[in-house]
């Protein structure tokens, strides 16, 4: 599967919600080299509001976060919004199991992951969801 986007395809806009910088900033400048329009946040009041603010195709956020909620509570969050908004969880802290208990299912990558994998995740995600990439 390839993961970079062909030029002329739709950019898909991913929210990457992470609040270790260099972990985020490694997965967002990965993320644009393959072609796709990133959105970045720290916490999760900062994502609620980017996600209020942008047309978002896809989220890919930790689970242990800073803000009002965690990262499950943001996907409760983006569930109670926009319930079929993909999301991706990922976190060094829990595990995979756990993860489907709480968010029904949600895809769980757990860290370190690739970035390779995950934007092949992405475009998997984005397929099913109807998004053009």
């Amino acid at each position: 599967m390839s993961t970079e986007l062909s030029p002329s395809a739709h950019q898909p806009t991913i929210l990457v919600v992470e609040d270790e910088v260099l972990i985020r900033m490694h997965v967002v400048d990965s993320l644009r080299d393959f072609g796709f329009t990133v959105l970045e946040s720290g916490d999760t009041d900062e994502a609620t509001a980017l996600l209020q603010a942008n047309a978002v195709d896809l989220v890919f956020t930790d689970i242990t976060l800073p803000g009002e909620f965690d990262g499950f509570g943001l996907v409760e969050w983006i569930r109670a919004r926009t319930p079929r908004l993909p999301v991706i969880l990922t976190s060094g802290g829990h595990n995979a199991e756990l993860a489907a208990q709480r968010c029904k299912g949600e895809p769980f990558l757990e860290k370190p992951y690739d970035v390779v994998k995950l934007s092949e995740w992405i475009v998997a995600m984005l397929a099913r969801a109807g998004t053009a990439t």
